[in-house]
């Protein structure tokens, strides 16, 4: 006889699935819209372009100095709560980052740097909890697809609308995205609260005692996931910042051609999104990470054996790090077995990814100024890809033997 709780799970799926990736379309979308009109923002702030880059910085700093408040939230009010926080921070940062000087500029990217942690740390709780496990890959899969949507948009839209209402008001426009994901996510937590209001009392303390159970198993799975997300973030952002200077210094592009270049490695990444499920449902787990790796190896291989097909390793890194992201998320959401075991493993393997993600861009210029080449900055890159693989194949070899009936 199915319970409350597990009727929640089979009427509302696909309205969380929706939820899900109109939360991920607000995600990334606010980092990314200074970089079009940062030129603009530097003449009327007069900051140096050290000072304009932390626009762009700083809020992955957040996300690694934020995770320990979103476990909080979620552990004291609940994932719907910790979601709503997410959206209206990002949406109160948007506001206030285009509302004043300099220093309230700051304040409002801290905001919003602070609430996408939150967001980073409970998706994977709610995959867990709402969706069946077989289907937790794609689900993720859609959730890194509509991130990498959000940027694309973000990034083609900020500068058109700024040279109609000027940077201020473009950067503000984005506000929207949150403020519908809100009032969505405010309807969808009366929906579920409706639902499942009957549950037995036997359901929470059974629920009580899984998130007791942690396995030392469990624990390692963690442990190779930090391993895998230190190396995916490194290889992610320190790709992201340096690629179009790469291609410029090396291959003699434009700054037209190596952004567009570059704008590749991040589009592709919806292929890899959805290519890991489709792997995951007919290849033993290994596979989908093993192959990620494979492919994440190949983008400093190649520019550095083969930099003149530059445009075929940018679409495979960028296949690579959507794929790579969507593995660690979804075998996060498979194997954890309550909210709180799940909140905690995706905040430590997050926190510890997005630490290593702030040194890797600094520490890729710094090698590219001592030896004044690219060689060292992409063996960087080799070694960041080299120990995802480690960690991601490890962790879904282990998965294996620890999936949880749900």
């Amino acid at each position: 006889m199915p319970t409350p709780l597990s009727a929640a799970r089979t009427t509302l799926p696909w309205a969380v699935v929706a939820g899900i990736v109109i939360v991920a379309l607000s995600m990334r979308g606010p980092i990314v819209a200074p970089a079009p009109v940062l030129g603009e923002i530097q003449a009327e702030l007069d900051l140096s372009t050290t000072v304009a880059g932390l626009l762009t910085s700083l809020p992955i700093l957040c996300f690694a100095l934020a995770t320990p408040l979103a476990t909080r939230i979620i552990g004291r009010a609940g994932p719907e709560i910790a979601v709503l926080t997410c959206l209206l921070g990002v949406l109160l940062g948007t506001i206030v980052r285009s509302a004043g000087t300099t220093p309230v500029v700051f304040v409002g990217t801290v905001i919003i740097g602070v609430a996408i942690a939150i967001g980073n740390v409970v998706v994977p709780v709610i995959i867990r909890r709402d969706v069946p496990w077989q289907r937790a890959s794609a689900v993720t899969g859609a959730y890194t697809a509509a991130l990498n949507v959000g940027s694309m948009i973000t990034s083609l839209g900020t500068a058109p609308l700024a040279a109609v209402v000027g940077w201020r008001w473009a950067l503000a426009s984005w506000g929207v995205l949150a403020l519908g994901g809100a009032l969505y996510w405010m309807r969808l937590a009366r929906r579920r609260r409706e639902v499942a209001v009957a549950a037995p009392a036997t359901a929470g303390e059974a629920a009580t005692g899984a998130e007791e159970a942690t396995s030392a198993a469990i624990g390692r799975i963690g442990w190779l996931l930090l391993v895998a997300f230190c190396g995916q973030s490194t290889a992610y952002y320190g790709v992201t910042t340096w690629l179009p200077t790469i291609l410029a210094d090396t291959r003699g592009l434009g700054a037209a051609a190596s952004g567009a270049t570059a704008s590749l490695f991040q589009i592709a990444a919806i292929a890899g999104a959805f290519g890991v499920p489709v792997l995951a449902a007919r290849t033993p787990a290994w596979v989908p990470t093993g192959v990620i790796g494979v492919l994440w190896m190949s983008l400093p291989i190649g520019l550095l054996v083969a930099p003149q097909a530059y445009i075929t390793w940018s679409i495979v890194g960028g296949v690579a790090q959507g794929g790579g992201f969507t593995a660690i998320l979804s075998i996060i959401a498979r194997v954890t077995r309550s909210d709180r075991e799940a909140a905690r493993m995706s905040a430590k393997v997050q926190a510890g990814g997005y630490v290593a993600a702030t040194f890797g861009p600094p520490l890729a210029g710094a090698l590219n100024s001592v030896t004044g080449g690219w060689a060292a900055p992409l063996l960087l890159v080799l070694a960041a890809t080299a120990a995802y693989t480690f960690g991601a194949v490890g962790a879904a070899l282990a998965a294996r033997r620890h999936q949880p009936a749900r």
